[in-house]
């Protein structure tokens, strides 16, 4: 059993869900959801595109892990491979395999979402291999990561994908600005580059809210405010004192507040009884995070 939880640790389930609600949210913007669509398209695609970005996701993380291992072992002895529960070997086993199950997925649902499956997974050994150790390419890398997981659930309908493919910006401007909040979370951070992460956070924003004011659906506001609390809280204590227990509570807020944000875009989407659903995944979400790392 505990080489299972060690497992699971590698795999940061926390953070899987708010992968699932990269999805809906993408499913949700190409207007799956919307009376056009519901009656008439199985839910079968949604469902593999779901299962594929766990496998993506938690294998791009244990891989985040196999390439750390030097570093943790200074910083992280706790975890399960410096700590010895879990081999490299078998870590690399364990990761290779979910992002085989990820694209396998994928390819299932359709070829678009395959493609947009194997850009997944490039991009986060990328990251893992070499763009991490870059200070500016690094968070656009991991944001990537994050873009091309929407850019997954818009591929239920690739037809209409397009049209919305621009989107996908905004997910790479977080987790830009996550991933640049973090670099402080061990040894602690200028201010700098919070202020700068408090921006592009801001730009995020506003970004979602000029797309619901575009479909009128006010709505997303019941969304987008607690989303915007749940991440600038922590980030103004992190401001004001920039050590690392602080700023990694400003990362783990950040990461998870991911389903509060993609709540809003199925909102401004015009699926407000979908958002509801997206929104009760952060509960889960708090729930993992309390007995699985977040970072």
């Amino acid at each position: 059993m505990q080489k299972v939880m060690g497992y699971l640790r590698l795999a940061r389930p926390a953070n899987i869900v708010t992968a699932v609600s990269d999805i809906l949210a993408g499913v949700a913007i190409v207007g799956f959801f919307g009376s056009g669509f519901a009656g008439n398209l199985s839910l079968t695609p949604v469902i593999l595109l779901c299962i594929a970005t766990v496998g993506l996701y938690g294998g791009g993380i244990v891989f985040n892990d196999v390439f750390d291992r030097e570093l943790d072992q200074r910083e992280r002895p706790e975890r399960p491979i410096p700590s010895g529960l879990i081999s490299a070997q078998a870590a690399s086993c364990w990761g290779g395999a979910l992002l085989l199950l990820g694209c396998i997925f994928a390819f299932l649902a359709n070829t678009t979402a395959g493609v947009m499956a194997l850009l997944v997974t490039a991009s986060a050994l990328i990251y893992n291999r070499w763009g991490k150790h870059s200070t500016w390419l690094g968070p656009i890398n991991m944001g990537l990561c994050r873009s091309f997981n929407l850019l997954l659930g818009m591929s239920v309908l690739p037809a209409v994908m397009p049209e919305f493919a621009y989107l996908a910006a905004v997910p790479l401007v977080y987790i830009a600005a996550v991933t640049t909040i973090s670099r402080g979370e061990v040894g602690g951070s200028t201010k700098a580059p919070l202020f700068l992460s408090a921006f592009m956070y801001l730009l995020v924003i506003n970004a979602i809210a000029f797309f619901a004011a575009q479909k009128d659906q006010v709505v997303a506001l019941f969304f987008l405010v607690p989303f915007a609390l749940f991440i600038f809280r922590p980030l103004v204590r992190a401001i004001a004192r920039p050590v690392g227990p602080l700023i990694g509570k400003a990362v783990k807020a950040g990461v998870l507040s991911l389903i509060l944000m993609n709540a809003a875009w199925v909102a401004a989407s015009g699926a407000w009884p979908v958002a509801i659903g997206v929104a009760l995944l952060l509960p889960l979400s708090l729930w993992l995070a309390r007995r699985f790392a977040v970072t």
